[in-house]
């Protein structure tokens, strides 16, 4: 069965799970040809190796705690911080905290 995304227009609830978090799933908001949302969701003591994506990557954190693991650096995500990363920038997650964070994807081209 296919996911339901987001339609246009569509208002969705995107405030912290509390403690539901740990029981969720990462899952799609809504994939265009130009751009995709996710609900991503990272368990603590969880990893999700270092990887790169075609397009700009953007990360907020709704709630708990990531680090985000860079060519040169790591970078501390709590609730209400956003990070941009460029084109095919390499990087790694790894939850701290049971944590949920909205994934957003520029694709090239659009």
């Amino acid at each position: 069965m296919a996911l339901k995304h987001a339609a246009s227009g569509e208002r969705v609830d995107l405030h912290p799970l509390g403690s539901r978090v740990s029981t969720e799933k990462t899952s799609a908001i809504v994939r265009t040809k130009s751009f995709e949302a996710v609900r991503l969701i990272v368990l603590s003591g969880t990893e999700i190796p270092s990887h790169k994506v075609t397009g700009q990557i953007m990360f907020h954190c709704i709630e708990g705690h990531v680090q985000l693991g860079l060519a040169d650096r790591t970078i501390d995500l709590l609730p209400g911080h956003w990070v941009y990363l460029d084109h095919e920038e390499h990087h790694a997650l790894r939850g701290i905290q049971d944590s949920s964070l909205l994934m957003t994807i520029l694709f090239d081209g659009g």
